[in-house]
C-alpha cells in the first residue's frame, strides 16, 4: 500500500510563496530540497567557512529526514553545490563525517551563486526507507 504524500516544513515563509517543502516523503522515497546554511535566527551560519556551512546544511537536512521518518542511513544520493568547487574538500570533510559508513552516491557541482551571496554551499539528499 502506497503511503500518502507527507510534506515536511522548515517553517520558512518562502515555502508557500515559492511552492516548496523542505522535504517530501512519498511511500519509501524521501527527497530533501536544496538546503542552505541558515541559522535558527535566519542569518547565514559560518560566514566564509565551507566546512561550517556544510555541517549546518547537513544538520537541517538530517532533521527533515527524521521528521519524514528517515535517517542518514537511508540516504542513497547527495548533491553538493558550491560557489567555488576548488573548496570541495572542505565540504567533503563534513560529508564524510556523516556518511563514511553509508556512502551514498554523491555529486559535487559548481554554481555561480545562491540566493544569498554569503552562502558558499547548498545540498540536497534523496533517501529510500526500508
Amino acid at each position: 500500500m502506497e503511503r500518502a504524500r507527507q510534506m515536511v516544513s522548515s517553517g520558512s515563509p518562502l515555502e508557500p510563496q515559492i511552492g516548496f517543502s523542505r522535504a517530501i516523503r512519498k511511500g519509501k522515497h524521501v527527497a530533501v530540497a536544496g538546503t542552505a546554511p541558515i541559522g535558527d535566527d535566519g542569518t547565514t551560519v559560518g560566514q566564509g567557512d565551507v566546512y561550517a556551512q556544510t555541517v549546518r546544511c547537513l544538520d537541517i537536512a538530517e532533521a527533515a529526514l527524521k521528521e519524514a521518518g528517515a535517517s542518514l542511513e537511508d540516504v542513497v544520493r547527495t548533491r553538493i553545490m558550491l560557489t567555488d568547487v576548488t573548496r570541495w574538500k572542505e565540504a567533503a570533510r563534513a560529508h564524510g563525517e556523516r556518511f563514511a559508513s553509508v556512502r551514498p552516491a554523491c555529486t559535487f557541482v559548481e554554481v555561480p551563486r545562491f540566493i544569498d551571496a554569503g552562502w558558499l554551499v547548498e545540498l540536497e539528499l534523496d533517501a529510500i526507507v526500508d
